[in-house]
């Protein structure tokens, strides 16, 4: 499987990244968890402990090894560098590992937003190809809104782009934007999950505004969430009923999604 999980900031995709991570790995999956949201609280939804978390650094902040591999400084816009270089033992030599998953972060190029042509998008987007076409493991890549790391070289390998919105209109309109932006990097179906749903009212709300895109499932409102962000503590054992609602989403994404 692999998963790339996107929606406004605060909606909750990396809750159920988290919640799927855990539900993969407790049915046998190797799973490698990814960080692709500069916010950064995937660790903390998984909850590694603070020194753990402290080990995964991100890799676009490796200026050293950057260079090494595409040879440019990062921090340089144009120029000669390599676009493919070299990123097959950067999972493993990077990565931290909790409770049987693996998680790397790929952090935020600095300067020269999305598309930027640099040696560090050069490097995050060779990483993702690798991770997506390579990587003999469960995938699943919490993201921001944008899909800039993701190109039409790996987005046809991604079995499922999910889109998490809370039961509000402009949290929707993200979740739009994100279909739209799978498209032009020519995947069509992309999965509406709801998050924080308090009553059948707003579920419906939700199914409603779907709009072209498939609806498998939702997470409730619930405090739990909360108390484990704010303890730092998986939300997994501090959810019971997110566990619960995140396996059932998990039971409609086959690998022949």
């Amino acid at each position: 499987m692999k998963l790339a999980i996107a929606g406004k900031g605060g909606v909750g995709k990396t809750t159920l990244a988290a919640l799927l991570a855990y539900i993969y790995t407790a049915q046998g999956q190797k799973v490698i968890a990814i960080d692709a949201d500069p916010a950064a609280s995937l660790a903390n939804a998984l909850g590694l402990p603070p020194e753990l978390a402290a080990k995964a650094q991100p890799i676009a902040e490796m200026d050293e090894l950057i260079e090494e591999r595409t040879g440019a400084k990062p921090g340089t816009v144009g120029g000669f560098f390599k676009l493919n270089p070299r990123v097959d033992d950067v999972p493993e030599r990077f990565s931290v590992t909790h409770r049987g998953i693996k998680m790397l972060r790929l952090g935020s190029i600095r300067g020269g937003g999305a598309g930027c042509i640099c040696p560090e998008s050069a490097m995050l987007k060779a990483l993702v190809t690798h991770l997506v076409l390579y990587q003999n493991e469960t995938l699943i890549m919490d993201m921001e809104a944008g899909l800039e790391h993701l190109g039409r070289a790996t987005a046809g390998a991604v079995n499922a782009f999910i889109a998490v919105a809370e039961p509000g209109r402009r949290s929707l309109d993200t979740a739009h934007r994100i279909q739209q932006l799978a498209a032009e990097i020519g995947v069509k179906t992309v999965y509406l999950v709801a998050n924080k749903i308090h009553d059948e009212a707003e579920l419906e709300f939700v199914k409603s505004s779907a709009d072209g895109l498939e609806f498998i499932g939702y997470l409730p409102f619930d405090e739990a969430a909360g108390d484990a962000d704010r303890r730092s503590i998986a939300v997994y054992d501090a959810a019971p009923k997110l566990a619960e609602a995140a396996r059932q989403i998990a039971d409609k994404l086959k690998p022949s999604a």
